[in-house]
């Protein structure tokens, strides 16, 4: 295969040169760094590649350039290439136009001249952008195949799976694809199989589910070890930040994640208000760029889900669900929340077959060109529906509200009005789900009564509850299921009963010493993902703080 290409653009010769020297010295062994004087040969180059169906990872251009504008190029450069980087290379006083440029043309970062060092002031920024290129980047396919049914909870689950763990695969539905039917024959498989997963070596996994695929697939399924420092339970913010901290000041520390790391906000489409990233950056990136800090400092990941938690003098024991349990001395309870249930008529049933919960991104692109519901005001339906927006013809946001102002981010209020297939009906809610082996309409009940519409794809965002009664009793919760931590354990100015401690409970700390919480499963946290590195981060300082006291 070709090496991907970058293309540096500049009218000024000398600038020109200099960029593309830097360019090969890091880059030229992985990649194809070309060059273009001005935006309109920049253009006719990616036309060319286009042709050739050759990949281009990154486009760097500068802004001032006579005829086309650097900014002007890399917006018209979308249409050839929309999953290429987009860099603009400015001078001081045009920073501003740079900034307004990352809504504009949609660039990824921009850089003041002069860049040197580039060790410092190119590099890093473009390795960034690179790491984030390849992550997205799906050469011709020569990995793993799904054969499975769109509107089977099984194959959704399965392909949701694969998807946030970053695992290339191709889709076959069996149902409009005459190439699925081939392939099950082939090797003497039936359609009461499905989901099948087919492996590049030529072997199959009939009903297949992410628990028997985690290991084929290469994650890691059992820990090495039995006794860890710090054993995470959850890989979403709190614990993948806990996982950086703690693993960078020595800790032995394990991560028990039983789908994927980014935990529910890595199903967030778009997360623009998180510091650091003021192009945006999916829940899914965020999420794999914290696996892989935390996984070099040493931290370890294991995909199981925990199902218990006991008790042993000063060790606690995380019980697996493959039966196997793991000790240390602390324990962080970082499992996030799970999404509410839709409590109507037809909702179980049809869960996973046109009815989802979160964004359900890799159903995204099967719903091209029809109309989706999306239920929910908060910030998570705003960034799924806008997400939605870009495959579906429209898109219908069910807010029970009287408007968005209430439970929604303003920038995202601003976004969806400016986005014309998105409608808000107001003071709606779902009132029941119709069909038969797949979602065919909704009853919904709106300022003017009660009325039905077809729909094929409902994404629910109504709130979300923890989902921690694997927890002993001795772990208080409040009487939602939260988790009580610190100050929360004092009630009329005393301290539970439970707790036998000379100390107070540490900020974080639970009803049982050495179990900490934080994230969304805490009661009385801040749903944000800012909120939850926070804590996560915070949580390891008292680790550090009980484990002295040993």
């Amino acid at each position: 295969m070709a090496r991907p290409n970058l293309l540096a653009v500049d009218d000024d010769v000398s600038v020109l040169e200099a960029v593309v020297q830097d360019l090969r010295r890091e880059y030229g062994a992985e990649y194809r760094v070309m060059r273009a004087a001005s935006g309109q040969a920049a253009l006719d180059t990616l036309q060319q590649l286009k042709t050739r169906q050759e990949p281009v990872a990154l486009l760097l251009s500068d802004q001032r350039m006579p005829g086309m504008t650097g900014v002007e190029f890399l917006e018209r450069a979308q249409e050839f290439y929309p999953h290429a980087k987009r860099v603009l290379l400015t001078a001081y006083a045009d920073t501003e136009a740079a900034i307004r440029a990352i809504n504009t043309a949609r660039i990824h970062y921009y850089l003041n001249k002069p860049w040197d060092p580039p060790e410092e002031k190119l590099y890093p920024v473009l390795s960034d952008l690179l790491d984030d290129w390849k992550a997205g980047y799906r050469p011709p396919f020569e990995g793993i195949r799904v054969i499975g049914n769109r509107w089977a909870l099984s194959d959704h689950q399965l392909r949701n799976f694969l998807s946030r763990n970053h695992v290339p695969y191709r889709w076959i539905d069996a149902a409009t694809n005459d190439e699925a039917q081939k392939l099950l024959d082939e090797r003497q498989l039936k359609a009461d199989q499905l989901p099948v997963v087919l492996f590049a070596d030529g072997s199959a996994l009939a009903e297949a589910n992410p628990d028997a695929l985690a290991a084929r697939v290469g994650l890691s399924t059992h820990a090495t070890q039995e006794f860890y420092d710090m054993v995470v339970v959850g890989a979403g913010p709190a614990g993948l930040a806990a996982a950086v901290y703690g693993a960078s000041e020595g800790l032995k520390t394990l991560v028990v994640e039983p789908v994927a790391p980014g935990g529910q906000a890595g199903s967030s489409s778009k997360i623009e208000n998180y510091l650091g990233f003021p192009a945006g950056i999916t829940g899914s990136d965020l999420g794999r760029r914290a696996h892989t800090q935390a996984s070099r400092f040493g931290a370890e990941f294991v995909t199981q889900r925990a199902v218990g938690l006991r008790i042993e003098g000063q060790y606690r024991f995380v019980q697996l669900s493959d039966g196997r349990e793991v000790s240390s001395h602390v324990v962080l309870l970082s499992p996030g929340v799970q999404w509410r249930k839709l409590d109507i008529p037809g909702a179980e049933r049809l869960t996973g077959r046109g009815i989802y919960y979160g964004a359900a991104l890799v159903e995204a692109i099967s719903c091209q060109d029809e109309e989706v519901f999306v239920v929910g005001g908060a910030n998570s339906a705003g960034q799924g529906a806008l997400h939605f927006a870009k495959y579906a013809r429209k898109v219908t946001m069910l807010v029970r509200g009287k408007g968005l102002s209430a439970t929604m981010s303003k920038y995202l209020i601003d976004e969806i009005e400016r986005t014309s297939n998105i409608v808000v009906e107001t003071q709606t809610q779902v009132m029941a789900a119709e069909g038969e082996d797949r979602l065919e309409a909704l009853r919904l009940r709106g300022p003017k009564g009660e009325y039905c519409v077809q729909a094929t794809s409902l994404f629910v965002f109504i709130g979300a509850q923890p989902g921690v009664e694997w927890l002993p009793e001795a772990v208080l919760r409040d009487e939602k299921g939260f988790v009580l931590a610190g100050p929360d354990l004092r009630q009329d100015g005393k301290l539970v009963s439970g707790w036998r401690e000379q100390r107070e409970p540490f900020l974080l700390e639970t009803s049982v010493p050495g179990v900490f919480v934080a994230g969304d499963v805490r009661h009385g946290s801040v749903k944000r993902v800012a909120s939850a590195v926070g804590e996560g981060s915070i949580a390891v300082q008292f680790a550090h703080q009980y484990l002295a006291g040993f």
